[in-house]
């Protein structure tokens, strides 16, 4: 595989990133994942715009150069017409300690790989173990640490689910450990607002385009909805049970992957 390491392409194999990067050290940085369809990356616009809103909550610079070249240049170079891109930007090297340095040099990695398989409906659980902090302005951004999350999905395994639904410090519905969540609830399809601790989901906008409203949601709006769908930058997954119960409903899903590409 090429990637793309700093100011262009690289082997896999000469890739090197120092120990003292603070996205290692530290989960200091972004990341985006993005659909490539048709040897195009889809909604780019609207990635690159959540990146450099990320960015700004961070104080973390980005790299001058067109990252939109950059990332259609690793595509290419992978051979990639349908497929997925990982575009992760840390603050770079720095001292030790927690204070960022003042004049920072940011790392920017690009990296291709295959579209996973289309995946079963998801049958997930409700995380008990952590929770969403709606109250943090990370909920806003798609950070590098992700550990509220790893936790999440280990418990879901030790469970025997897919995936956790994470509940913010409210004891309401945010996501789940890798996706955006919609409800359909008395034949309105919903989710909840970004002030319940929300990542501004790229998917989870396409999806509101289509008419979908926003409303906060509680366990049981969704232990009693008749249809729950999962919305990431690859797609839309169906859920086929929540806790044990089993949802047999997938006609939202599948009108929305009719009208939305890449769905």
């Amino acid at each position: 595989m090429k990637l793309w390491l700093g100011t262009g392409l690289v082997a896999e194999d000469e890739a090197r990133i120092s120990p003292f990067d603070r996205g290692f050290t530290l989960g200091d940085g972004l990341f985006e994942t993005l659909r490539v369809r048709a040897g195009a990356v889809l909604r780019l616009n609207a990635h690159l715009a959540r990146l450099t809103t990320g960015a700004g909550v961070l104080g973390l610079p980005l790299p001058t150069l067109d990252l939109a070249a950059a990332l259609a240049a690793t595509a290419e170079a992978n051979g990639l017409a349908e497929g997925v891109l990982r575009l992760t930007l840390s603050r770079g090297t720095g001292p030790r300690g927690v204070l960022p340095p003042a004049e920072p040099t940011p790392t920017l990695v690009i990296t291709a790989a295959a579209l996973p398989a289309p995946a079963a409906p998801a049958r997930l659980v409700i995380a008990q173990g952590t929770r969403r902090n709606e109250r943090s302005p990370l909920a806003q951004v798609k950070s590098l640490n992700y550990l509220d999350n790893i936790l999440a999905r280990q418990e879901a395994a030790r469970r025997g689910a897919d995936d956790a639904v994470l509940l913010n410090t409210r004891e309401r519905v945010a996501e789940t450990s890798i996706a955006n969540v919609f409800a359909v609830i008395g034949g309105d399809l919903v989710t909840p607002p970004l002030a319940e601790g929300v990542l501004p989901g790229i998917m989870r906008a396409a999806v509101l385009a289509e008419g979908a409203g926003e409303r906060p949601l509680t366990p049981e709006d969704l232990r009693t909805a008749e249809e729950i769908i999962l919305t990431s930058a690859l797609g839309l997954r169906s859920v086929a049970a929540l806790d044990g119960r089993e949802l047999p409903g997938r006609t939202v899903a599948e009108q929305l992957r009719a009208r939305i590409p890449g769905a």
